[in-house]
């Protein structure tokens, strides 16, 4: 889902029942939002009115079967997930009353099923809104097959209210924050949502690839951390079927996944190691059928591996410390192969870290004088160099003063750094590297 940004939405403002009626009308932008509910007037709200038309005619049988398919796998859900009352919010969450406080709307993006809009709240900040897109190809497609575009519009809406109850049950701070949730389907059969979330910034590989290794390593990390996490989880483990870059968002320079409606916490059935095969472009891996009739860490692989080819293949290796470089290479086949569960990837990335926040990963180590740690910098940004902590000039990160002096000695353009006070995530130290002769004085 790439981020566009859409013009200003006016200030909106109206007292409680039919709220969401009345803000869509005040705004363009928030009208596209509830134009993914068809039928959607005076039967939306909390509070919603009387007189909502009833569908002329039911669903095809087909997409009847889907809808009880949908509606069946949301209520198995919640109840693993201990939910008695998928209607009512959190407390101290936000509800349908809380969008007639939204302001500064604008189109984030969209996707296949669901649109997405960033709004101001007072008290809360900027949130994104989250309903079904009705314009979507999952919405489009089901009306071309089915010719019932109310019937197609609850099938989707059935995902969105997956999203939302496993967010309501899922706390990691890899996961998106649910910051509450509006709908009723009470008056209607139209199911109409709209799931108010934490706002991030779309994952832009190419912009990631640019960016120092030690931020790369963070967000591998992270995305690893988060796997554990789903592998172990309370609903337990949950594998993400629409694994993608698109599927996650950056939430002050921190990976979170966005995109939950395509989680599963099934455990694939068997009863010989070949029903248990995980197919991949150009690789396949044949897991074991335990004696319980499930694929043995089914979910957890298949996560692993998307996270390989899709994250640490890319992120990883490049611009890594060289003595630093091996370790990563056996993450790297060993997760490449499944030769590493989730545990053991894990325990891998913790070592890098270990190695990488202590020094251990220099030949010699060296602590900084304090005639090298400089408070103020006054020095000109002479030169560009990749990748770097700056686009003025060349800053990157080291540990201590024999690493800066390395660093200076491998770059024809360096005749002099500068370190200052600000660190990194793992308290790695910042220089600027320098053309020009630095003399520090006394």
């Amino acid at each position: 889902m790439r981020a566009a940004r859409g013009k200003e939405g006016a200030s909106l403002a109206r007292p409680r029942g039919a709220a969401v009626l009345g803000l869509l009308a005040a705004s363009a932008l928030l009208a596209l939002a509830l134009q993914s509910f068809p039928g959607a007037g005076p039967c939306w709200g909390a509070n919603g009115t009387r007189g909502c038309p009833r569908p002329a005619r039911r669903p095809p049988p087909a997409l009847l079967d889907e809808l009880s398919r949908r509606q069946r796998d949301l209520l198995r859900l919640a109840t693993s997930a201990g939910d008695t009352g998928l209607g009512l919010s959190r407390g101290g969450r936000l509800g349908c009353g809380d969008l007639s406080r939204v302001t500064e709307l604008g189109v984030v993006g969209s996707g296949f099923t669901k649109l997405v809009l960033r709004a101001a709240l007072p008290g809360a900040g900027a949130i994104a809104l989250k309903s079904v897109h009705r314009a979507g190809s999952d919405v489009s497609r089901c009306v071309q097959r089915y010719g019932h575009p109310a019937g197609c519009h609850r099938l989707a809406s059935y995902k969105l209210l997956k999203e939302v109850t496993l967010l309501q049950r899922l706390d990691h701070p890899g996961v998106v924050k649910l910051h509450g949730q509006c709908y009723d389907n009470s008056l209607d059969p139209e199911i109409r949502v709209i799931a108010m979330l934490e706002l991030g910034s779309p994952l832009e590989m190419i912009q990631l690839l640019q960016t120092p290794w030690e931020e790369r390593f963070k967000i591998c990390l992270s995305l690893v951390k988060l796997l554990f996490y789903l592998a172990h989880s309370p609903l337990g483990s949950i594998v993400l079927l629409d694994f993608q870059p698109r599927q996650f968002v950056m939430v002050d320079g921190n990976l979170k996944v966005t995109d939950m409606d395509d989680a599963s916490t099934e455990e694939l059935s068997c009863k010989e190691d070949n029903d248990c095969t995980l197919d991949f472009p150009g690789k396949s891996f044949i897991l074991k059928c335990t004696a319980a009739g499930k694929c043995d860490g089914l979910n957890e692989k298949k996560n692993l591996f998307n996270a390989y080819r899709y994250f640490f293949t890319y992120l990883l290796p490049h611009t890594a410390p060289s003595a630093l470089r091996p370790l990563l290479g056996d993450i790297l086949n060993a997760t490449g192969d499944l030769r590493y569960g989730i545990n053991e990837t894990l325990g891998a990335f913790e070592k890098v870290l270990h190695l990488y926040k202590s020094g251990l990963y220099l030949q010699k180590s060296a602590r900084f004088t304090s005639s090298l740690e400089i408070a103020c910098l006054q020095a000109e940004h002479d030169y560009k160099c990749w990748p770097s902590y700056s686009h003025l000039g060349c800053l990157l990160s080291i540990y201590n003063a024999e690493e800066a002096a390395a660093i200076c000695n491998s770059q024809p353009q360096c005749q002099s750094f500068i370190v200052t006070q600000q660190r990194t995530w793992t308290g790695s130290y910042l220089l600027w590297s320098l053309k020009i002769p630095f003399i520090l004085q006394e």
